[in-house]
């Protein structure tokens, strides 16, 4: 990527998307099925989270690669899976099934700092950046930032 003059703290996130176009953004349907989610995130690695979207393409929820793993693989993990959550691990059949419905995530209105500061206090490390209607326009990591922030 080529260095970018006069990004700071203050640059709204809409100007960094600008910049972050080119890259495909990990985006799932929530009535996929997990052989699906499965071979979308084999296809974005090294990436960690899917967005789940609904009929409008609006965020309803994330898949982190975690969660993904622990469905997948729960009868070889059982003993680390707690009892109550073992019916909805063995019976869900599609990306809204094993979702989790509140996502951190960015707007193109922030300011790149503040983004940031979420970042480091929620310890993620990518999350989705959402428009005015709430549909994902772009994923940021903590890696772009520091690229943009430090420089």
């Amino acid at each position: 990527m080529k260095r970018v003059e006069k990004v700071t703290e203050n640059t709204k996130v809409a100007e960094l998307v600008a910049l972050l176009k080119k890259r495909r953004v990990p985006i799932i349907h929530e009535n996929a099925d997990i052989k699906e989610v499965v071979d979308i995130v084999i296809s974005f690695e090294p990436r960690r989270l899917l967005y789940v979207v609904d009929d409008e393409k609006k965020l309803v929820g994330c898949i982190s690669l975690g969660t993904l793993a622990k469905h997948v693989f729960a009868p070889s993990h059982e003993p680390q899976i707690h009892p109550r959550f073992l019916i909805n691990m063995i019976t869900a059949e599609t990306a809204k099934d094993i979702m989790k419905r509140k996502t951190v995530v960015a707007t193109e209105n922030e300011e790149a700092g503040m983004v940031l500061d979420r970042m480091i206090r929620t310890n993620t490390h990518e999350m989705p950046v959402l428009d005015d209607g709430k549909r994902v326009v772009a994923d940021i990591t903590l890696i772009d930032l520091l690229r943009f922030l430090v420089k």
